[in-house]
C-alpha cells in the first residue's frame, strides 16, 4: 500500500504525462481489470476492488493495469486535477446518457430529523444522512444518499462533514454499517476530491475499526476514478469492507430490507436498470417460501406460544440462558457482530427444528446477535406499533410522570408481549448489574437493544426518534419493579 507524507488537506502532484488514449478511461481502460462497466452494465456483486480475486462467482472490481500506470507518478501517488477532470468527464457523460439524477431544489421542512433551532438543521433537513435500524448482523444501519444533496452553492460540504461525525459518534462505539446511494451525484453538487479526501483523514481509527461493511449501490465510472485516487491512501484492511452492489436486490442477503431508507429517486433508477436487462430472473428479489411449522423467526409471538405451549420464545431463552451464564461479564455485550455464516447458520437450525446448543460456537456475541435479529424480525415490534407515536413524543414533565405513563402504555399490550418484555427487561438488569466488567450502562443497553423493541409501521426509525425511545427503555430498566409490578414466572437464563 502506498503511503503519504502531504498534509492532511492537500494531495501531492506529480509530473506526468497523460496521453489522450489514456484520458480517456472508457476508450482504454482494458488494462488486467478490463473496461469497468457503466451503471446498467453487470459489476461484480458485494466486490472488493483490488483484491485480485474472484468473489460471489463474478469479477473483483480493479483498475486496469494501463490506467494504473499512466495516471500514478513515480511515487505511487495520483494527479489530483487529472482526476478532477476526469470524474467530471465521467459525470458529464452520465448525466448525458440519464444515468444521474438532477440535483434536488431544497425544501424547507423535508426529511427534517433535528428541530429548526439546531445548529445541524440546514444540513439534516435535507435527508442525506439517516439512521435505518439494524442489518441482518445485528449492526446499526447508516445511509448516505447522494441524490439528496443540493447544489454545491447551497450546501456547506465541511457542517456536512460535521453532521456525518455527529451521526455517527452515537455509533462508533458498536459496529455499524454505512450504505452509500451513489445515484443522484452530478458535477452540480459533487464534493471537490481534496474534500473527499480529507473527510477519510477526518474518521480516524474509532470510526473505521468498528465499520463493519460500506456498501456501494450503483457504482458508475466515477467509482472507478474515486478509488485510483483514494488508492494510495486507503489501507487494504479498510478496502476489504467496501463492497459493490448493482441492484437493490442485491443488499437483501445483506441488510433487513424493510428498512433501509431508498430515496424515490435511486428506486426509480434501479427499475430503469432492471428493464434494461434482457434476463432479469437473476437479480429479482425471491418469491417467499410458505412458514414452516418449525419455523421461530418472523413468525407473531401469539401464534409460537400456541404451539410451543411457552410464553417466552424458544430462541429468546436458549440465548438468554446462554449470555446469562457465559457472558455477563463480556465487554460490549450487544456491541459486537458476529459472524455472518454462523449467524445465518443458527437461524436456519432453529427454522429447520434443529437443536441448537450455543457452547459449541463459544461466542457470547453470536447469542446476542441472534438475540437481537429474533426481536428485530418479529412482524410487530415487541412494544407494538400502536406504541411507537406516544413513545418518540415528549411526555410527562417529572420522573414520576414519565413511569405512570410508561406503566399505562406497558399494561396496554398484548399478554404474550407484555409476558415476553418483562422477561427481556429482567436479563438486561442482570447485564446492567455487572456494567463495572462489561460496560454496558443502562443508557448503552438502551441504545442497543431499543430499536429491536419499537419501530414504526411501514417506515423505518430516523435518527429524530432515536433519543426518544432511548429514553424509554432506560425508563423501563431503571423502574422495572414499578413499571412491571410483580417479577415474571420464570426469570431470565432458566
Amino acid at each position: 500500500m502506498y503511503r503519504t507524507t502531504t498534509c492532511p488537506n492537500v494531495v501531492r502532484t506529480t509530473a506526468l504525462t497523460m496521453s489522450a488514449d489514456l484520458i480517456d478511461l472508457e476508450e482504454k481502460s482494458g488494462g488486467a481489470g478490463g473496461k469497468m462497466p457503466r451503471a446498467g452494465a453487470q459489476w461484480t456483486s458485494a466486490a472488493t476492488p483490488g483484491t485480485g480475486s474472484e468473489r460471489d462467482g463474478g469479477r473483483p472490481f480493479a483498475v486496469g493495469t494501463q490506467d494504473a500506470t499512466g495516471a500514478l507518478g513515480g511515487d505511487g501517488h495520483m494527479a489530483e486535477r487529472t482526476l478532477e477532470e476526469l470524474a467530471e468527464r465521467e459525470l458529464a457523460k452520465e448525466e448525458e446518457e440519464g444515468l444521474a439524477a438532477p440535483a434536488p431544489v431544497p425544501i424547507a421542512g423535508s426529511q427534517v430529523s433535528l428541530h429548526v433551532s439546531d445548529p445541524f438543521y440546514d444540513v439534516a433537513r435535507h435527508g442525506i444522512v439517516e439512521v435505518a435500524g439494524d442489518d441482518n448482523y445485528g449492526r446499526k444501519l447508516i445511509i448516505f444518499s447522494c441524490c439528496k444533496m443540493p447544489p454545491t452553492h447551497v450546501l456547506d460540504h465541511h457542517k456536512l462533514l460535521l453532521y456525518l461525525q455527529y451521526t455517527l459518534d452515537q455509533y462508533v462505539e458498536s459496529d455499524y454499517t454505512l450504505v452509500y446511494f451513489h445515484y443522484g451525484l452530478t458535477s452540480k453538487n459533487k464534493p471537490a476530491f481534496s474534500w473527499v479526501l480529507n473527510a477519510y483523514r477526518e474518521f480516524d481509527r474509532k470510526y473505521k475499526k468498528n465499520l463493519k461493511a460500506l456498501y456501494v449501490v450503483h457504482p458508475t465510472n466515477f467509482i472507478r476514478v474515486l478509488w485510483m485516487f483514494f488508492k494510495p491512501f486507503i489501507s487494504h484492511k479498510f478496502g476489504k469492507k467496501v463492497m459493490y452492489v448493482n441492484y437493490l436486490s442485491e443488499l437483501h442477503k445483506h441488510l433487513d430490507y424493510e428498512q433501509l431508507v431508498i430515496p424515490d429517486q435511486v428506486n426509480s433508477h434501479d427499475a430503469d436498470l432492471l428493464a434494461k436487462l434482457k434476463d432479469t430472473s437473476s437479480t429479482v428479489l425471491p418469491p417467499s417460501t410458505p412458514t414452516s411449522p418449525s419455523n421461530q423467526f418472523g413468525v407473531p409471538l401469539d401464534r409460537l406460544a400456541e404451539s410451543s405451549g411457552e410464553q417466552i420464545p424458544l430462541v429468546i431463552r436458549e440465548a438468554v440462558a446462554y449470555i446469562t451464564a457465559n457472558g455477563l461479564s463480556t465487554e460490549g455485550i450487544f456491541r459486537r457482530c458476529a459472524s455472518a455464516p454462523l449467524v445465518k447458520e443458527i437461524k436456519q437450525k432453529y427454522n429447520e427444528g434443529e437443536l441448537v446448543d450455543f457452547s459449541q460456537y463459544g461466542d457470547v456475541h453470536l447469542s446476542a446477535v441472534i438475540l437481537k435479529m429474533y426481536l428485530r424480525e418479529l412482524p410487530e415490534p415487541l412494544l407494538t406499533f400502536d406504541l411507537y407515536p406516544r413513545i418518540i413524543s415528549p411526555n410527562g414533565t417529572s420522573n414520576d410522570e414519565k413511569v405512570t405513563l410508561a406503566r399505562e402504555w406497558i399494561s396496554s399490550l398484548p399478554q404474550i408481549n407484555l409476558a415476553v418484555l418483562r422477561y427481556i427487561i429482567a436479563f438486561l438488569k442482570l447485564v446492567e448489574k455487572e456494567n463495572a466488567v462489561n460496560k454496558m450502562t443502562t443508557e448503552n443497553l438502551a441504545v442497543c437493544l431499543g430499536p429491536n423493541l419499537i419501530w414504526p409501521q411501514g417506515s423505518p426509525l430516523n435518527l429524530a426518534a432515536l433519543p426518544y425511545i432511548t429514553t424509554f427503555c432506560c425508563l423501563l430498566i431503571r423502574h422495572s419493579d414499578s413499571i412491571f409490578g410483580c417479577t415474571s414466572d420464570t426469570e431470565p437464563g432458566e
